[in-house]
């Protein structure tokens, strides 16, 4: 045996320039991607909701000589947000901290995880708020959209079935829906689907992008939602499934908050909240002296509301 022995001549120390961390990128996230965040000073608080048909109803009469003009007018009502606080922390031990070897940094990896745990969070309730059945009432039923010919079949039409909710939606509100979103399933039947590889043949792309579908559906962006999830508790096995699933939702987005404009949904985010960013979003490292710990924690301060129902149409069930 030749000496010094392998073992004798190196020990083994972790790597510096890898480790391995299954962080979700922000890019997989679309929860600020789809309406607009609205930021907000007090954490409770009202807007005005003006009545739709008053808007499509013209009042306008041919006046004679010497008379009145036709009256009319508008009505105002009011809906109300309050904004939840979300919390999370991580304790960085100072024995843990000073006995970590490169690249570990504990601090670091603690303000990235607790980061993720807010933005992986709100994920979770926009979905919940904004991406299930019961919420959205423009299309042509009035109700959720189940295909009757799923799209991961061949023999279905998901792009007659969206252009017709297209054309549904803004009949009944005047404003074209802008956005459609959809699951990672549903995302992989379409760009596999006869029908969207025959249109998208002559172009210059053999697989069709998300701005090609978009133009196919005549909306001005489509966005898949990668986002996933472990569903078991700590310690327990993983289980893992997409937030998103076989689902798809066509919404007209107001570009951005403003007055006098409809808009599927808003995020209000508490902004008001001393040392928030603009999300509502606020990082804090404080000592905890009792546990010889320095404590990183991450808040979000949001509410979500769907506040035009009628400018959006969820499919559901879209693929089997």
């Amino acid at each position: 045996m030749p000496n010094p022995a392998l073992e004798s001549v190196h020990v083994n120390r972790p790597l510096t320039n890898i480790s391995v961390a299954y962080i979700q990128q922000a890019s997989q996230f679309v929860a600020s991607r789809v309406f607009p965040v609205v930021p907000v000073a007090k954490r409770s608080d009202s807007y005005f909701i003006y009545s739709k048909g008053d808007w499509f109803r013209s009042d306008a009469q041919k006046r004679a000589p010497g008379t009145e003009s036709a009256g009319s007018g508008y009505r105002l009502t009011t809906a109300t947000y309050s904004c939840d606080v979300y919390a999370i922390h991580k304790d960085v031990d100072d024995q843990i901290r000073e006995n970590s070897d490169s690249p570990l940094n504990p601090d670091r990896d603690a303000t990235q995880y607790v980061t993720h745990q807010l933005l992986l969070k709100r994920e979770l309730e926009w979905a919940s708020t904004f991406f299930t059945t019961g919420v959205w009432t423009g299309s042509s039923s009035s109700t959720d959209i189940t295909p009757g010919t799923k799209w991961d079949d061949a023999a279905s039409t998901p792009i007659e079935d969206v252009r017709k909710e297209v054309v549904a939606i803004t009949e009944k509100t005047g404003y074209r829906p802008n956005v459609f979103v959809m699951g990672p399933e549903v995302w992989k039947a379409l760009v596999d689907h006869p029908d969207v590889l025959d249109r998208v043949k002559y172009t210059q792309r053999d697989v069709p992008t998300e701005a090609l579908l978009a133009q196919l559906f005549g909306v001005d962006r489509v966005l898949t939602a990668w986002a996933t999830r472990n569903t078991a508790q700590e310690q327990a096995a993983d289980s893992m499934d997409f937030v998103f699933g076989k689902n798809a939702l066509l919404v007209y987005a107001a570009p951005n908050p403003s007055l006098m404009t409809p808009s599927g949904g808003y995020i209000f985010a508490w902004t008001g909240y001393t040392g928030a960013g603009p999300e509502g979003n606020r990082i804090s490292r404080f000592r905890m002296d009792h546990l010889r710990s320095d404590r990183i924690e991450g808040e979000m301060a949001f509410d979500m509301k769907a506040v035009a129902s009628d400018v959006g149409c969820f499919f559901s069930a879209a693929v089997a």
